[in-house]
């Protein structure tokens, strides 16, 4: 497993450089510099980098290097406004990248991936969600969950409650659904992801029954949800509720929900 570093944005990003040319040789250059680089890459346009940030620093003039030589680097309170995400078809990273500029033998380019975390407070409006979902002198449900926007290491509470069961139910699952939209238009292309299914019952409910819900979320690989990130791409999360009748016959109602990332506390 390889690490790398972690930062949130605004914070300082610091360190050194060492470049160590190979014994009796010399790196003729016409300076040295670093970047940090926020970036996004499609998968269908692989290569290509759409840069949200991009900032420089000048580590040194043209000369030559005959020894092992040590650059200090300060990015300050840098912003850094979206997390690293690593999707189907999309994925967004920041990487500082040195180049020792050189002409005719070709430039010296080295990179370093870090990853960046942005926290979240508590919501201070967090509405529950309440719903119902039907087929005509069929089937009348209704269901609530105990509010819409959950933190990583949440746990989904609610409750379905059953009006009018004409049909019999064979079991009923709940989902949780993550889509990825990158590009826009003709391009868009949507991923959609079953990351976790909960059996809430197996058999066939009554009139009047009451089903509760408590699904946890820390064990599911989740991001945060990322709304029209740089105009590029999207991930939102979904609940979804799937009955199954005796026939095999499918009944789903889907609810957006938001996920977050809370400071966690030591």
């Amino acid at each position: 497993m390889v690490s790398i570093p972690l930062f949130q944005s605004q914070e300082n990003i610091t360190g050194k450089i060492t470049v160590d040319p190979l014994q009796g040789k010399k790196i003729d250059h016409n300076g040295v510099k670093i970047e940090l680089l926020g970036q996004i890459e499609m998968y269908f346009d692989r290569g290509n980098f759409y840069d949200f940030t991009s900032l420089v620093r000048e580590l040194d003039v043209p000369g030559e290097i005959y020894e092992r030589k040590t650059y200090p680097f300060e990015f300050s309170t840098v912003e850094m406004p979206y997390e690293t995400y690593n999707g189907v078809n999309v994925r967004l990273r920041y990487v500082l990248k040195v180049t020792i500029s050189r002409g005719y033998a070709g430039s010296i380019v080295e990179y370093q991936d870090f990853m960046v975390r942005n926290y979240s407070p508590l919501p201070s409006i967090n509405n529950g969600i309440k719903m119902e979902v039907g087929i005509e002198d069929c089937l009348h449900i209704e269901f609530e969950y105990n509010k819409s926007k959950y933190h990583l290491k949440d746990v989904i509470i609610g409750k379905i409650y059953f009006l009018l069961v004409r049909i019999k139910i064979k079991n009923m699952d709940l989902e949780i659904r993550r889509r990825e939209s990158t590009g826009s238009g003709a391009n868009t292309h949507v991923e959609t992801e079953t990351l976790a299914k909960y059996e809430l019952m197996d058999g066939a409910p009554v009139r009047g029954e009451s089903i509760p819900v408590r699904l946890f979320l820390s064990p599911y690989e989740l991001t945060p949800t990322h709304r029209n990130i740089n105009n590029k791409f999207s991930v939102k999360y979904y609940l979804n509720l799937v009955l199954v009748d005796e026939e095999d016959r499918r009944y789903f109602k889907q609810q957006e929900i938001t996920i977050y990332r809370l400071q966690e506390t030591s």
